[in-house]
């Protein structure tokens, strides 16, 4: 299991990325830090950024205000 934002826990899979992650999990904003394992992951890299089975996961929106 893949923990996510200390809220809730994603079944992992065989060839898991962050992008396969954030579709699984329904996140469809554009503006995301994912943070694995206390790692940022910058979004060019998400398609190739493994996650692995324990791995745990932060997904923060970004949002503008003013």
């Amino acid at each position: 299991m893949i923990r996510v934002n200390d809220k809730f826990e994603v079944e992992w899979q065989e060839g898991m990325t962050v992008t396969t992650l954030l579709e699984a999990c329904r996140f469809t904003s554009p503006c995301l830090i994912v943070i694995v394992n206390g790692m940022v992951v910058e979004p060019a890299a998400y398609d190739q950024s493994p996650i692995y089975e324990g791995d745990t996961v932060k997904v923060l929106h970004m949002i503008g205000g003013g």
